[in-house]
């Protein structure tokens, strides 16, 4: 959870908690286990996706959409922090 802006985990946060999460009624943190749990299916992983490369103008490799990037929130942030890291970009 190094390296990312305050404002974009609040913005993930609220849109797995309102738009996405298959279970309104458990709130999602930043280390909660998304898809263990079954608090956001596959559909939801590639809205994630989508949602995050619009919001900071980066492309997600389709391989990259594994357990290991997207299991957490925390899991993505630090992800997309990297690609953009990788990209040239500030994380």
């Amino acid at each position: 959870m190094n390296d990312r802006p305050d404002s974009l985990e609040q913005d993930l946060l609220a849109l797995l908690n309102n738009e996405i999460s298959l279970d309104p009624s458990t709130r999602i943190g930043s280390d909660t286990d998304l898809l263990l749990t079954g608090l956001v299916d596959s559909l939801g992983v590639f809205d994630v996706v989508a949602w995050l490369e619009d919001q900071l103008g980066i492309g997600i490799d389709p391989v990259d959409i594994v357990l290991e990037n997207f299991q957490t929130p925390a899991l993505m942030l630090d992800y997309v922090s990297r690609r953009r890291r990788e990209q040239g970009r500030p994380a």
